[in-house]
Protein backbone atom coordinates (compact mmCIF):
# COMPACT_ATOMS: atom_id res chain seq x y z
CA UNK A 1 0.00 0.00 0.00
CA UNK A 2 1.22 3.70 -0.98
CA UNK A 3 2.31 5.89 2.23
CA UNK A 4 1.01 9.50 0.99
CA UNK A 5 -3.39 10.10 0.87
CA UNK A 6 -4.19 11.65 -2.45
CA UNK A 7 -7.22 13.53 -3.21
CA UNK A 8 -8.99 15.35 -6.21
CA UNK A 9 -12.25 16.61 -7.61
CA UNK A 10 -14.44 12.96 -9.34
CA UNK A 11 -16.88 15.07 -11.00
CA UNK A 12 -17.12 16.93 -14.18
CA UNK A 13 -16.46 21.12 -13.53
CA UNK A 14 -19.61 22.92 -14.24
CA UNK A 15 -22.92 23.52 -12.73
CA UNK A 16 -24.16 19.98 -11.50
CA UNK A 17 -26.65 18.72 -8.85
CA UNK A 18 -23.80 17.23 -7.03
CA UNK A 19 -19.68 17.39 -6.83
CA UNK A 20 -17.51 15.02 -5.28
CA UNK A 21 -14.41 15.08 -3.96
CA UNK A 22 -12.61 12.16 -3.73
CA UNK A 23 -10.19 10.98 -1.17
CA UNK A 24 -7.50 7.28 -1.05
CA UNK A 25 -4.98 6.46 1.77
CA UNK A 26 -4.11 6.19 4.95
CA UNK A 27 -4.84 9.20 5.94
CA UNK A 28 -8.13 9.87 4.23
CA UNK A 29 -10.91 8.99 7.15
CA UNK A 30 -8.71 10.80 9.56
CA UNK A 31 -8.55 13.82 7.28
CA UNK A 32 -12.05 13.52 6.80
CA UNK A 33 -12.71 13.19 10.83
CA UNK A 34 -11.38 16.84 10.78
CA UNK A 35 -12.98 18.56 8.15
CA UNK A 36 -16.35 16.70 9.02
CA UNK A 37 -18.92 17.70 11.18
CA UNK A 38 -22.15 14.80 10.98
CA UNK A 39 -25.35 16.69 12.23
CA UNK A 40 -26.04 14.44 14.96
CA UNK A 41 -22.73 16.14 16.59
CA UNK A 42 -20.90 12.64 16.61
CA UNK A 43 -17.21 12.04 14.98
CA UNK A 44 -17.71 9.70 11.72
CA UNK A 45 -15.75 7.09 13.21
CA UNK A 46 -18.62 6.47 15.03
CA UNK A 47 -21.01 5.85 12.10
CA UNK A 48 -20.50 2.68 10.02
CA UNK A 49 -18.13 2.18 7.55
CA UNK A 50 -20.06 2.25 3.43
CA UNK A 51 -22.89 4.36 4.98
CA UNK A 52 -23.54 8.02 4.08
CA UNK A 53 -23.59 10.48 6.82
CA UNK A 54 -25.30 13.83 6.56
CA UNK A 55 -23.61 16.62 7.91
CA UNK A 56 -21.43 19.94 6.67
CA UNK A 57 -17.70 20.69 6.34
CA UNK A 58 -16.38 22.57 8.17
CA UNK A 59 -12.76 24.94 7.85
CA UNK A 60 -11.09 23.32 11.17
CA UNK A 61 -9.22 27.17 11.47
CA UNK A 62 -11.89 29.60 10.83
CA UNK A 63 -14.55 27.07 11.94
CA UNK A 64 -16.42 28.19 9.19
CA UNK A 65 -19.06 26.30 7.55
CA UNK A 66 -18.77 25.50 3.91
CA UNK A 67 -20.68 23.48 2.44
CA UNK A 68 -24.20 21.04 3.42
CA UNK A 69 -22.44 17.46 2.07
CA UNK A 70 -22.87 13.57 2.44
CA UNK A 71 -20.22 11.37 2.92
CA UNK A 72 -18.96 7.98 3.24
CA UNK A 73 -15.72 6.07 3.91
CA UNK A 74 -14.51 2.57 3.23
CA UNK A 75 -12.15 0.37 4.91
CA UNK A 76 -9.75 -1.06 2.52
CA UNK A 77 -8.83 -3.46 1.07
CA UNK A 78 -12.09 -4.02 0.00
CA UNK A 79 -12.63 -0.33 -2.44
CA UNK A 80 -11.57 0.95 -5.86
CA UNK A 81 -7.55 1.48 -4.70
CA UNK A 82 -7.81 -1.25 -1.86
CA UNK A 83 -6.53 1.70 0.40
CA UNK A 84 -8.65 3.21 2.82
CA UNK A 85 -11.14 5.94 0.68
CA UNK A 86 -13.61 8.20 1.64
CA UNK A 87 -15.62 10.60 -0.42
CA UNK A 88 -17.37 14.16 -0.29
CA UNK A 89 -20.73 14.65 -2.08
CA UNK A 90 -20.94 18.21 -1.77
CA UNK A 91 -23.22 21.02 -4.03
CA UNK A 92 -22.34 20.85 -7.54
CA UNK A 93 -20.69 24.06 -8.89
CA UNK A 94 -17.02 25.26 -9.24
CA UNK A 95 -16.92 26.85 -6.09
CA UNK A 96 -17.93 24.40 -3.37
CA UNK A 97 -16.11 21.31 -4.76
CA UNK A 98 -12.27 23.22 -5.29
CA UNK A 99 -13.13 25.09 -1.69
CA UNK A 100 -13.30 21.53 -0.06
CA UNK A 101 -10.38 19.97 -2.11
CA UNK A 102 -8.58 23.13 -0.73
CA UNK A 103 -9.14 22.55 2.96
CA UNK A 104 -8.62 18.46 2.34
CA UNK A 105 -5.11 18.95 0.95
CA UNK A 106 -4.38 21.78 3.75
CA UNK A 107 -5.35 19.15 5.99
CA UNK A 108 -2.10 16.53 4.18
CA UNK A 109 -3.06 15.23 1.30
CA UNK A 110 -1.78 15.85 -2.31
CA UNK A 111 -3.30 16.52 -5.46
CA UNK A 112 -4.23 13.55 -7.41
CA UNK A 113 -2.10 13.22 -10.83
CA UNK A 114 -4.35 11.90 -13.60
CA UNK A 115 -5.39 8.41 -13.35
CA UNK A 116 -4.29 8.16 -9.95
CA UNK A 117 -7.33 6.43 -8.51
CA UNK A 118 -7.19 3.59 -10.83
CA UNK A 119 -3.44 3.64 -10.93
CA UNK A 120 -3.12 2.58 -6.99
CA UNK A 121 -6.04 -0.05 -7.75
CA UNK A 122 -2.98 -1.76 -10.16
CA UNK A 123 -0.48 -1.52 -7.81
CA UNK A 124 -2.28 -2.78 -5.15
CA UNK A 125 -3.06 -5.91 -6.84
CA UNK A 126 -7.11 -5.47 -7.16
CA UNK A 127 -7.29 -5.18 -10.85
CA UNK A 128 -4.61 -5.64 -13.73
CA UNK A 129 -3.31 -3.85 -16.22
CA UNK A 130 -5.57 -4.86 -19.35
CA UNK A 131 -8.85 -3.81 -16.28
CA UNK A 132 -7.42 -0.49 -15.64
CA UNK A 133 -7.32 0.45 -18.92
CA UNK A 134 -10.79 -0.81 -19.67
CA UNK A 135 -12.18 2.14 -17.29
CA UNK A 136 -11.24 4.47 -19.43
CA UNK A 137 -13.10 2.77 -22.44
CA UNK A 138 -16.22 2.24 -20.05
CA UNK A 139 -16.03 6.02 -20.01
CA UNK A 140 -15.93 6.65 -23.45
CA UNK A 141 -17.90 4.21 -24.88
CA UNK A 142 -19.51 5.47 -27.89
CA UNK A 143 -22.55 2.27 -28.43
CA UNK A 144 -23.86 -0.15 -25.69
CA UNK A 145 -22.05 -2.64 -27.73
CA UNK A 146 -18.86 -0.34 -26.90
CA UNK A 147 -19.92 0.11 -23.48
CA UNK A 148 -20.19 -4.00 -22.99
CA UNK A 149 -17.05 -5.11 -24.34
CA UNK A 150 -15.34 -2.19 -22.16
CA UNK A 151 -17.38 -3.88 -19.41
CA UNK A 152 -16.51 -6.97 -19.88
CA UNK A 153 -13.08 -5.94 -19.75
CA UNK A 154 -13.13 -4.10 -16.85
CA UNK A 155 -14.54 -7.21 -15.09
CA UNK A 156 -11.43 -9.75 -16.84
CA UNK A 157 -12.42 -11.59 -19.65
CA UNK A 158 -9.65 -10.74 -21.79
CA UNK A 159 -7.46 -10.74 -18.67
CA UNK A 160 -8.46 -14.18 -18.14
CA UNK A 161 -8.19 -15.81 -22.08
CA UNK A 162 -4.37 -13.82 -21.69
CA UNK A 163 -3.70 -15.64 -18.24
CA UNK A 164 -4.73 -18.80 -20.10
CA UNK A 165 -2.37 -18.84 -22.88
CA UNK A 166 0.65 -17.70 -20.26
CA UNK A 167 0.04 -20.95 -18.31
CA UNK A 168 0.27 -22.75 -21.50
CA UNK A 169 3.42 -21.38 -22.32
CA UNK A 170 4.43 -21.87 -19.08
CA UNK A 171 4.30 -25.53 -19.64
CA UNK A 172 5.71 -25.57 -22.43
CA UNK A 173 8.83 -23.92 -21.00
CA UNK A 174 8.72 -26.47 -17.86
CA UNK A 175 9.47 -29.21 -20.58
CA UNK A 176 11.86 -27.49 -22.28
CA UNK A 177 13.83 -26.68 -18.86
CA UNK A 178 13.32 -29.48 -17.01
CA UNK A 179 15.05 -31.35 -20.37
CA UNK A 180 17.73 -29.07 -20.87
CA UNK A 181 18.82 -29.29 -16.82
CA UNK A 182 18.18 -33.01 -16.17
CA UNK A 183 18.66 -34.44 -19.62
CA UNK A 184 20.04 -37.62 -17.48
CA UNK A 185 17.59 -37.80 -15.27
CA UNK A 186 14.38 -40.74 -15.12
CA UNK A 187 12.03 -38.01 -16.09
CA UNK A 188 9.63 -38.03 -19.67
CA UNK A 189 11.64 -36.50 -22.07
CA UNK A 190 10.08 -33.60 -24.55
CA UNK A 191 10.19 -34.81 -28.56
CA UNK A 192 10.15 -31.94 -30.90
CA UNK A 193 7.28 -33.49 -31.91
CA UNK A 194 5.37 -32.95 -29.36
CA UNK A 195 6.86 -29.43 -28.44
CA UNK A 196 5.95 -28.31 -32.08
CA UNK A 197 2.36 -29.49 -31.66
CA UNK A 198 2.36 -27.42 -28.17
CA UNK A 199 3.70 -24.48 -29.98
CA UNK A 200 1.10 -24.57 -32.97
CA UNK A 201 -1.45 -24.91 -30.20
CA UNK A 202 -0.33 -21.65 -28.21
CA UNK A 203 -0.32 -20.18 -31.64
CA UNK A 204 -3.45 -20.53 -32.45
CA UNK A 205 -4.69 -19.06 -29.45
CA UNK A 206 -2.62 -15.87 -30.24
CA UNK A 207 -3.90 -15.97 -33.80
CA UNK A 208 -7.69 -16.42 -32.50
CA UNK A 209 -7.17 -13.38 -30.17
CA UNK A 210 -5.48 -11.10 -32.71
CA UNK A 211 -8.15 -11.51 -34.99
CA UNK A 212 -10.79 -9.72 -33.19
CA UNK A 213 -8.39 -6.48 -33.09
CA UNK A 214 -9.94 -4.98 -36.35
CA UNK A 215 -13.09 -5.30 -35.43
CA UNK A 216 -12.21 -4.50 -31.52
CA UNK A 217 -10.63 -1.20 -32.60
CA UNK A 218 -13.82 -0.11 -34.41
CA UNK A 219 -15.79 -0.81 -31.64
CA UNK A 220 -13.55 1.44 -29.33
CA UNK A 221 -12.42 4.33 -31.95
CA UNK A 222 -15.13 4.28 -34.52
CA UNK A 223 -15.13 2.98 -38.20
CA UNK A 224 -14.10 5.85 -39.91
CA UNK A 225 -15.68 6.74 -42.88
CA UNK A 226 -15.99 9.06 -45.16
CA UNK A 227 -19.03 10.38 -47.55
CA UNK A 228 -17.52 11.37 -50.98
CA UNK A 229 -19.22 12.72 -54.40
CA UNK A 230 -19.66 15.31 -56.32
CA UNK A 231 -21.68 18.26 -55.26
CA UNK A 232 -25.58 18.73 -54.82
CA UNK A 233 -25.35 14.42 -54.73
CA UNK A 234 -27.34 13.96 -51.25
CA UNK A 235 -24.07 13.98 -49.43
CA UNK A 236 -25.28 16.48 -46.85
CA UNK A 237 -28.81 14.59 -46.64
CA UNK A 238 -27.52 10.88 -46.14
CA UNK A 239 -25.36 12.47 -43.04
CA UNK A 240 -28.60 13.76 -41.83
CA UNK A 241 -30.79 10.64 -42.36
CA UNK A 242 -28.27 8.36 -40.71
CA UNK A 243 -28.10 10.87 -37.93
CA UNK A 244 -32.12 11.48 -38.28
CA UNK A 245 -31.55 15.17 -37.87
CA UNK A 246 -30.32 18.12 -39.49
CA UNK A 247 -26.75 18.58 -39.13
CA UNK A 248 -25.82 19.44 -42.29
CA UNK A 249 -27.07 22.30 -44.92
CA UNK A 250 -28.91 21.10 -47.88
CA UNK A 251 -29.45 22.89 -50.83
CA UNK A 252 -29.61 23.07 -54.37
CA UNK A 253 -26.64 25.22 -54.40
CA UNK A 254 -23.18 22.71 -55.70
CA UNK A 255 -20.69 23.22 -53.13
CA UNK A 256 -22.74 24.06 -50.21
CA UNK A 257 -20.49 22.28 -47.82
CA UNK A 258 -17.62 24.25 -48.09
CA UNK A 259 -16.29 22.24 -44.27
CA UNK A 260 -15.62 18.98 -43.16
CA UNK A 261 -18.30 18.06 -40.95
CA UNK A 262 -17.70 15.15 -38.67
CA UNK A 263 -20.25 13.25 -36.35
CA UNK A 264 -20.54 9.86 -34.27
CA UNK A 265 -23.05 8.02 -35.94
CA UNK A 266 -24.24 5.05 -33.93
CA UNK A 267 -25.22 2.02 -36.37
CA UNK A 268 -27.05 -1.24 -34.70
CA UNK A 269 -24.46 -0.51 -31.86
CA UNK A 270 -21.20 0.37 -34.28
CA UNK A 271 -20.06 3.50 -34.12
CA UNK A 272 -19.15 5.53 -37.31
CA UNK A 273 -16.97 8.52 -37.40
CA UNK A 274 -18.00 9.83 -40.52
CA UNK A 275 -17.38 12.53 -42.44
CA UNK A 276 -19.17 14.52 -44.83
CA UNK A 277 -16.79 16.40 -47.18
CA UNK A 278 -16.97 19.32 -48.84
CA UNK A 279 -16.36 17.18 -52.11
CA UNK A 280 -13.40 16.21 -53.95
CA UNK A 281 -12.68 18.66 -57.15
CA UNK A 282 -11.45 21.41 -58.57
CA UNK A 283 -12.19 24.77 -57.56
CA UNK A 284 -11.53 28.36 -57.68
CA UNK A 285 -13.21 29.31 -54.69
CA UNK A 286 -10.31 29.55 -52.01
CA UNK A 287 -12.62 28.96 -49.27
CA UNK A 288 -14.31 25.65 -50.50
CA UNK A 289 -10.45 24.57 -52.03
CA UNK A 290 -9.43 24.79 -48.09
CA UNK A 291 -12.60 22.51 -47.40
CA UNK A 292 -11.49 20.28 -50.70
CA UNK A 293 -7.90 19.62 -49.43
CA UNK A 294 -9.59 18.57 -45.62
CA UNK A 295 -11.78 16.11 -47.93
CA UNK A 296 -8.98 14.24 -49.20
CA UNK A 297 -7.00 14.48 -45.96
CA UNK A 298 -10.00 13.06 -44.58
CA UNK A 299 -9.91 10.17 -47.01
CA UNK A 300 -6.61 9.09 -47.11
CA UNK A 301 -6.95 8.41 -43.36
CA UNK A 302 -10.80 6.20 -43.78
CA UNK A 303 -11.70 2.59 -42.81
CA UNK A 304 -14.51 2.63 -45.31
CA UNK A 305 -15.75 5.25 -47.98
CA UNK A 306 -19.57 5.78 -48.92
CA UNK A 307 -19.37 6.95 -52.52
CA UNK A 308 -22.81 8.95 -53.41
CA UNK A 309 -23.74 8.93 -57.07
CA UNK A 310 -27.31 10.87 -58.81
CA UNK A 311 -28.76 7.91 -60.92
CA UNK A 312 -30.87 10.39 -62.40
CA UNK A 313 -27.42 11.58 -64.23
CA UNK A 314 -24.98 10.10 -66.70
CA UNK A 315 -21.61 10.10 -65.31
CA UNK A 316 -19.43 13.48 -65.39
CA UNK A 317 -15.92 13.69 -64.98
CA UNK A 318 -15.63 14.49 -61.43
CA UNK A 319 -17.92 10.90 -60.96
CA UNK A 320 -14.84 9.42 -62.88
CA UNK A 321 -11.89 10.97 -61.27
CA UNK A 322 -13.83 9.68 -57.42
CA UNK A 323 -13.98 5.88 -59.31
CA UNK A 324 -10.46 6.08 -59.68
CA UNK A 325 -9.59 6.51 -56.49
CA UNK A 326 -12.63 3.96 -54.89
CA UNK A 327 -11.61 1.37 -56.85
CA UNK A 328 -8.98 0.35 -54.51
CA UNK A 329 -10.68 0.98 -50.96
CA UNK A 330 -12.90 -0.53 -48.99
CA UNK A 331 -16.44 1.50 -50.37
CA UNK A 332 -20.24 1.05 -50.75
CA UNK A 333 -21.63 2.66 -53.54
CA UNK A 334 -24.58 4.66 -53.08
CA UNK A 335 -26.78 5.37 -55.81
CA UNK A 336 -28.91 8.36 -54.76
CA UNK A 337 -32.22 9.81 -56.26
CA UNK A 338 -34.07 6.27 -57.96
CA UNK A 339 -37.28 8.15 -57.11
CA UNK A 340 -36.28 9.95 -60.06
CA UNK A 341 -35.72 8.30 -63.95
CA UNK A 342 -32.85 6.09 -64.04
CA UNK A 343 -29.90 7.69 -66.49
CA UNK A 344 -26.65 6.60 -65.24
CA UNK A 345 -25.34 3.27 -66.35
CA UNK A 346 -25.35 1.13 -63.86
CA UNK A 347 -23.94 -2.06 -65.81
CA UNK A 348 -20.91 0.07 -66.83
CA UNK A 349 -20.32 1.25 -62.84
CA UNK A 350 -20.37 -2.15 -62.05
CA UNK A 351 -17.76 -2.83 -64.80
CA UNK A 352 -15.29 0.11 -63.52
CA UNK A 353 -16.01 -1.09 -59.69
CA UNK A 354 -15.66 -4.58 -60.09
CA UNK A 355 -16.89 -6.42 -56.34
CA UNK A 356 -18.32 -2.97 -55.01
CA UNK A 357 -21.30 -3.38 -53.30
CA UNK A 358 -23.75 -0.94 -55.34
CA UNK A 359 -27.25 0.00 -53.18
CA UNK A 360 -30.38 2.14 -55.06
CA UNK A 361 -30.91 4.74 -52.40
CA UNK A 362 -33.31 7.94 -52.72
CA UNK A 363 -32.81 9.72 -49.52
CA UNK A 364 -35.59 11.96 -50.27
CA UNK A 365 -38.32 8.79 -50.03
CA UNK A 366 -36.17 7.10 -47.16
CA UNK A 367 -35.71 4.18 -49.67
CA UNK A 368 -32.58 1.98 -49.17
CA UNK A 369 -30.93 3.06 -46.19
CA UNK A 370 -32.01 -0.04 -44.07
CA UNK A 371 -29.86 -1.97 -46.77
CA UNK A 372 -26.82 0.58 -46.07
CA UNK A 373 -26.86 -0.24 -42.27
CA UNK A 374 -27.09 -3.87 -42.79
CA UNK A 375 -24.01 -3.55 -45.03
CA UNK A 376 -22.23 -1.60 -42.40
CA UNK A 377 -22.56 -4.21 -40.20
CA UNK A 378 -21.54 -7.09 -42.39
CA UNK A 379 -18.48 -5.47 -43.29
CA UNK A 380 -17.63 -4.67 -39.91
CA UNK A 381 -18.21 -8.07 -38.71
CA UNK A 382 -17.28 -9.83 -41.68
CA UNK A 383 -20.65 -11.34 -42.30
CA UNK A 384 -20.70 -13.22 -38.93
CA UNK A 385 -19.84 -12.25 -34.91
CA UNK A 386 -17.21 -14.64 -34.15
CA UNK A 387 -16.32 -13.89 -31.22
CA UNK A 388 -18.66 -12.42 -27.77
CA UNK A 389 -18.13 -8.96 -27.91
CA UNK A 390 -16.00 -8.67 -25.06
CA UNK A 391 -13.52 -11.23 -25.99
CA UNK A 392 -12.49 -8.32 -28.73
CA UNK A 393 -9.12 -7.03 -28.65
CA UNK A 394 -10.04 -3.16 -28.58
CA UNK A 395 -6.50 -1.60 -27.92
CA UNK A 396 -3.37 -1.37 -30.05
CA UNK A 397 -0.64 -1.70 -27.48
CA UNK A 398 -2.50 -5.44 -26.73
CA UNK A 399 -2.30 -5.86 -30.31
CA UNK A 400 1.05 -5.10 -30.32
CA UNK A 401 2.09 -7.23 -27.69
CA UNK A 402 -0.08 -9.87 -29.04
CA UNK A 403 1.88 -9.44 -32.53
CA UNK A 404 5.24 -10.02 -30.65
CA UNK A 405 4.25 -12.52 -28.98
CA UNK A 406 3.27 -14.40 -32.32
CA UNK A 407 6.31 -13.43 -34.23
CA UNK A 408 8.15 -15.45 -31.04
CA UNK A 409 6.10 -18.42 -30.86
CA UNK A 410 6.33 -18.84 -34.63
CA UNK A 411 10.43 -18.42 -34.40
CA UNK A 412 10.32 -21.20 -31.61
CA UNK A 413 8.35 -22.91 -33.90
CA UNK A 414 10.98 -22.43 -37.04
CA UNK A 415 13.94 -23.49 -34.41
CA UNK A 416 11.88 -26.69 -33.04
CA UNK A 417 11.52 -27.85 -37.09
CA UNK A 418 15.11 -27.43 -37.73
CA UNK A 419 15.92 -29.34 -34.76
CA UNK A 420 17.88 -26.37 -32.76
CA UNK A 421 19.51 -26.68 -29.48
CA UNK A 422 16.34 -26.73 -26.81
CA UNK A 423 18.38 -23.30 -25.43
CA UNK A 424 17.60 -21.75 -28.54
CA UNK A 425 14.10 -22.41 -28.36
CA UNK A 426 13.52 -21.64 -24.86
CA UNK A 427 14.71 -18.24 -25.20
CA UNK A 428 11.82 -17.45 -28.28
CA UNK A 429 9.30 -19.23 -25.73
CA UNK A 430 9.95 -16.84 -22.98
CA UNK A 431 9.66 -13.80 -25.00
CA UNK A 432 6.42 -15.15 -26.00
CA UNK A 433 5.57 -15.57 -22.91
CA UNK A 434 6.96 -12.07 -21.48
CA UNK A 435 5.05 -10.29 -24.52
CA UNK A 436 1.62 -11.30 -23.18
CA UNK A 437 2.56 -10.39 -19.68
CA UNK A 438 2.63 -6.78 -21.19
CA UNK A 439 -1.53 -6.81 -21.66
CA UNK A 440 -1.80 -7.62 -18.17
CA UNK A 441 1.00 -5.83 -16.65
CA UNK A 442 2.76 -8.44 -15.11
CA UNK A 443 6.17 -7.73 -17.42
CA UNK A 444 5.45 -4.04 -17.92
CA UNK A 445 7.85 -2.01 -17.23
CA UNK A 446 7.46 1.31 -15.26
CA UNK A 447 7.66 4.33 -18.11
CA UNK A 448 5.21 2.29 -20.13
CA UNK A 449 2.72 2.29 -16.97
CA UNK A 450 3.20 5.76 -15.93
CA UNK A 451 2.01 6.84 -19.96
CA UNK A 452 -0.82 4.54 -19.67
CA UNK A 453 -2.22 6.30 -16.21
CA UNK A 454 -1.31 9.77 -17.85
CA UNK A 455 -3.90 9.56 -20.22
CA UNK A 456 -6.80 9.27 -17.76
CA UNK A 457 -8.92 11.87 -16.33
CA UNK A 458 -7.99 13.20 -12.64
CA UNK A 459 -10.60 12.02 -10.36
CA UNK A 460 -10.63 8.65 -11.97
Amino acid sequence: MLDDTIAAIATAPGEAGIGIVRLSGPMSIAILDQIFVPSKGKSIKDFPSRRFTHGYIVDPYTKNRIDEVLVVYMKGPYTYTAEDVAEIDCHGGIVPVRKILEIVLRMGARIAEPGEFTKRAFLNGRIDLAQAEAVMDVISAKTEKGFDIALGQLEGTLSREVKRIRNDILEMIAHITVNIDFPDEDIEQITYEKLEKQGEKIMKEIEDLLSTAHTGKIMREGLKTVIVGKPNVGKSSLLNALLKEARAIVTEIPGTTRDVIEEYVNIQGIPLNIVDTAGIRETEDLVEKIGVEKSKEFFNKADLIIFVLNASEPFTEEDLQIIELVKDRDAIILLNKTDLPMVLDEEDLRKMLPGKKIIKISILENIGLQELEETIVQMVYGGEVKHKHYSLVTNVRHQNALERAKKNMEDAIKAIQRNMPLDFVEVDVKNCWENLGEITGDTVDEDIIDRIFANFCLGK
